[in-house]
């Protein structure tokens, strides 16, 4: 009954269950580490998330760095 309840409330309020925790770990995260401390770590956070949505999805990440840095950069 109780995995019933929880599942119910999983597949109803995913994004808000997620979002709050997000939320409660970051104003956890202000108050242990401070400001800057926390944006930094929320920043690679959130790059890490892309590199990795890059390679789940079979990008190219030089082809990437080709659009973003000046040509031949990294060559």
């Amino acid at each position: 009954m109780f995995s019933e309840i929880l599942s119910e409330l999983w597949n109803n309020f995913r994004g808000r269950m997620l979002c709050s925790l997000f939320g409660a770990f970051t104003g956890f995260m202000f108050l242990w580490l401070g400001i800057l401390q926390t944006l930094f770590l929320l920043f690679c956070i959130g790059f890490g998330f892309f590199l990795g949505n890059k390679i789940d999805k079979n990008e190219d990440l030089m082809e990437w760095l080709d659009r973003l840095l000046p040509a031949g950069y990294h060559r």
